[in-house]
């Protein structure tokens, strides 16, 4: 089908590749969050002033047991799938041990990413699905569990000019220990047609950053990188690993195990690119919960990177289908900032405690000296949107 339009389209426009849910219930079952559908993947090829547009359902595991099964019965972050909803919580706790819950769901809605020459369709956990990039074919389901030990992974990698791309996930509970993992895939495979997934058999971890509690490890849906550094946000916005571990025991869905905790700190972890190791510098501000990392650059001995920041969790409960029904309900969303950092990544001189390190002249941004050696980051708020006009649009 096509669609005329007036004006010209840019020449420099390129096709590209967009995913989102799109089924929400299955027979008599409804999903709970607007997150949690079912993947629609949907392509824009500019080509020459025209679009052609394909859409098509992320045929996954998921998919396909919840088509044959015609209900909901892989759970998802605010849906819970039950077998049997009569059971009572010993029949679930029988069931968990039987090993018959469905595995994590490979309803890879979020986004798309690129390693190497192939295309996966993703989400935040372990699992991934390959596509076809033209024709939106679902393809193979890959674990990155297979490559790295990891439970969860971003959505978000950043990628070099040379095509290289970095990412990061978090490894619960290995050998003793819970931490955040930095990796890449080199973009090896350029030409390479006989072997598809030799970029994922490249991967090679760049460093790890210890989380600060065990069961607890900071959620976070993306992070920064510029030249020669990486940005890591670990918020006091965690998962509590027992209480997901036990949920389905509980009858309750796994976003409920979320955890926010005003009473501590937001660090900020400055790793360097080349060496792997995080600068001696240890950066902090107040708690605050961030979702996406907007824009991250240096200058004059600084790292500058700009986030939109919440006050409190209630953006993801503002998803929830009953509660996006009832738009007065909506009125109650944290007002998002975005809010601009800059750390000092070096000084020439001993600063004194109390001083602000920050000596650009275009910000407000500082960083202060506390007696620890620790730096107080308070960021400059770039964008603060009224809560009534936030109301108004809702």
């Amino acid at each position: 089908m096509r669609y005329s339009t007036s004006g010209n389209l840019p020449s420099w426009l390129q096709g590209t590749l967009r995913n989102r849910t799109g089924i929400f219930s299955v027979g008599d079952t409804t999903y709970n969050h607007w997150f949690d559908g079912m993947a629609l993947m949907h392509s824009f090829t500019f080509n020459d002033g025209e679009v052609i547009y394909r859409s098509r359902y992320l045929r996954g595991d998921t998919y396909k047991d919840n088509m044959a099964a015609k209900i909901i019965i892989v759970s998802e972050m605010g849906t819970m799938a039950y077998l049997d909803p009569g059971k009572n919580l010993i029949s679930r706790v029988i069931t968990f041990l039987n090993h018959t819950v469905p595995d994590f769901t490979d309803n890879c809605g979020n986004n798309f990413i690129r390693y190497g020459k192939d295309y996966y369709a993703t989400s935040e956990t372990k699992c991934i699905r390959k596509v076809d990039p033209v024709t939106l074919e679902t393809q193979d389901k890959v674990d990155y569990l297979k490559y790295l030990a990891v439970n969860l992974v971003t959505s978000h990698p950043h990628y070099d000019k040379d095509g290289t791309a970095y990412n990061m996930g978090t490894s619960i509970a290995e050998n003793g220990k819970t931490k955040y993992t930095f990796f890449k895939f080199p973009d090896t495979t350029a030409g390479d047609k006989a072997n598809a997934s030799l970029a994922l058999k490249n991967l090679e971890v760049i460093c790890t950053v210890p989380c600060r509690s065990l069961l607890s490890p900071s959620y976070y849906h993306s992070f920064g990188m510029t030249d020669n550094y990486f940005i890591f946000i670990e918020q006091p916005f965690k998962l509590d690993i027992l209480k997901m571990a036990t949920a389905y025991m509980r009858g309750v869905n796994w976003a409920s195990c979320l955890m926010f905790c005003p009473e501590e700190n937001t660090l900020i972890h400055l790793i360097d690119r080349k060496t792997g190791k995080e600068v001696g510098i240890k950066y902090y501000t107040e708690a605050m919960i961030v979702y996406h990392h907007v824009n991250a650059f240096e200058e004059d001995g600084h790292v500058i990177f700009d986030v939109i920041a919440y006050e409190d969790p209630s953006l993801y409960n503002m998803f929830y289908l009953n509660v996006l029904k009832e738009q007065s309900k909506t009125s109650a969303m944290s007002v998002p900032k975005c809010k601009r950092f800059a750390l000092p990544v070096q000084t020439d001189k001993v600063i004194d405690v109390g001083d602000d390190m920050v000596k650009l002249q275009y910000t407000t941004a500082s960083a202060v000296k506390e007696k620890e050696g620790k730096l107080l980051c308070q960021p400059e708020v770039l964008c603060d949107v009224p809560k009534s006009t936030t109301q108004d649009k809702l």
